[in-house]
């Protein structure tokens, strides 16, 4: 198993929504946040990312 975190930037789901309070998105997961899509689900789950997809 990779060590490295999906990079949310390279990932088709990731987009900015140019909120000040939760700038980034993940359309797979279905919310937005301060963090990264993928440090978040990190956070929550103890995994590292399911739905990275490459663009």
């Amino acid at each position: 198993m990779s060590s490295t975190r999906p990079n949310c930037f390279k990932c088709r789901h990731f987009f900015i929504t140019h909120q000040q309070d939760h700038p980034y998105g993940c359309q797979a997961m279905g919310f937005k946040s301060k963090q990264l899509p993928s440090l978040v689900a990190k956070q929550s789950s103890g995994m590292e990312c399911q739905l990275f997809t490459p663009k």
